[in-house]
């Protein structure tokens, strides 16, 4: 029980509003409980439904959670509350973003000229060449993109797709570990997340088996450089999911495919293996420039109308600036090449650094992607062990819920001596804190 805060209010918004404060405060931690609907409404004089009202408005919006006999509870994640790593001090090696290196990013180059069009895009809001880059793009992979869509970054079209999905307090199959910006964003929503195990392969199909017969109502995944393992789907696996997936038709499956064009030029997806309800979602932020604010997004026909219903009544369309300077991108031979050669670089980066750690026994997770995850008994041991010898690392926990303690390296601009001198740096840490545990 938080008996250190003591929460105020005569109506239920005024009760909401006053436990929010404590959670985004830090006096309410996530798993503390709060009072019983009856006790609260008699130290505040109110009655026992204004209560049940502000606790009902808290679960909608994902600050708290109702745990049967062992009460409400602060959420793990609170909305208010987000995963956001800490700032990095300076003087550090950064190798905690998850962001590309600058040298495999082209220079963008907007159109020169924009000419005014009469009224909106609303009519129009998608470039038809953009459309058929888009659609080769998807086709890649076998991805059916007869009908493709945008959206402002993955995540906003995720955010849309769940929301138009599913209501308050239905549950989400999330990755776990998984993308901790993901696991900000579902309880944001209202919606209750279920962590699915990974593997090398993606999701654990015993796991997702037990998250869809729990009643999801949606799954959201990564087919390939899963943040923050680097798994990948084998044909194998995707097949055993496909498989899976088809017995609970009515579940909405998206796939997050932010490293599509960067990693492997082909990729077995859950999108292309013919599920009923589906959606996946490709960027450009990690090709061509965290700035580039765009997704292209291919589905069954439902979902995309869904989606641009939604979006007709909000932004109405992505930006035609934006749109035609992504084409210029997309079309240029030489940023092609540039993407390519980064495609390269961050193979040979991320394969240095697990040969490095494997070299000193050190088992690390890495088969794509711009990271590398490394389990370790204590985190916050290992990143400020890391930081006195100059590398700044991130902290595992903003990416798990039920998964074991690790921690994650961005790989992307580490080049191979350096991966030589990070695996010596990190054997010491791991050492010291044996040394420390068994002392």
């Amino acid at each position: 029980m938080a008996t250190q805060y003591s929460i105020q209010g005569t109506t239920a918004k005024e009760i909401a509003a006053s436990v929010e404060r404590g959670v985004a405060d830090g006096v309410l931690a996530p798993g503390d409980a709060l009072p019983p609907v009856r006790r609260l409404a008699d130290e505040l004089g109110v009655s026992p439904g204004t209560v049940a009202t502000a606790y009902k408005e808290l679960r909608r919006r994902g600050l708290v959670v109702t745990r049967g006999r062992g009460g409400t509870v602060v959420a793990e994640a609170a909305s208010v509350a987000s995963r956001r790593p800490p700032r990095m001090p300076p003087g550090l090696v950064d190798l905690a973003s998850g962001l590309p290196d600058p040298a495999f990013l082209p220079v963008m180059r907007p159109p020169a000229e924009i000419r005014p069009v009469r009224g909106s895009h609303r009519a129009a809001p998608r470039l038809t060449a953009l459309e058929e880059l888009t659609r080769a793009w998807f086709a890649r992979d076998d991805v059916p993109a007869e009908g493709v869509t945008f959206a402002h970054g993955a995540l906003d079209c995720i955010a849309r797709l769940l929301s138009v999905e599913l209501r308050p307090g239905d549950a989400v199959a999330v990755e776990d570990p998984g993308f901790h910006h993901l696991l900000d964003l579902v309880p944001a929503l209202g919606l209750r997340m279920v962590p699915v195990a990974v593997d090398g392969e993606g999701m654990n199909p015993d796991a997702l088996r037990a998250a869809l017969r729990g009643g999801v109502r949606a799954v959201v995944c990564s087919p390939r450089a899963q943040c923050p393992t680097g798994a990948s789907f084998s044909p194998a696996r995707r097949d055993e999911l496909a498989a899976l997936l088809r017995e609970f038709p009515e579940v909405l499956v998206v796939e997050d495919d932010y490293n599509a064009q960067i990693e492997g030029e082909w990729a077995p997806t859950l999108a292309a293996a013919g599920l009923e309800r589906w959606a996946q979602v490709r960027t450009v932020s990690k090709r061509l420039g965290v700035d580039l604010r765009w997704a292209g997004l291919a589905g069954d026909p439902v979902t995309l109308s869904r989606h641009d219903g939604r979006m007709l009544m909000t932004s109405g369309w992505v930006s035609h600036i934006l749109q035609e300077t992504v084409v210029g991108l997309l079309s240029d031979p030489a940023v092609t090449r540039l993407v390519a050669s980064g495609e390269v670089a961050y193979a040979e980066r991320r394969q240095a650094l697990v040969d490095a750690l494997g070299s000193y026994g050190i088992r690390s997770q890495g088969a794509s992607g711009l990271n590398v995850w490394v389990p370790v008994r204590d985190e916050s041991a290992v990143v400020n062990g890391l930081r006195t010898r100059g590398w700044w690392v991130a902290a595992g926990a903003r990416f798990r819920i039920a998964s074991p303690t690790a921690v994650r390296i961005t790989t992307a601009a580490l080049d191979m001596a350096a991966a030589g001198r990070l695996a010596s740096d990190f054997a010491e840490v791991l050492g010291e804190a044996q040394a420390t545990y068994e002392g």
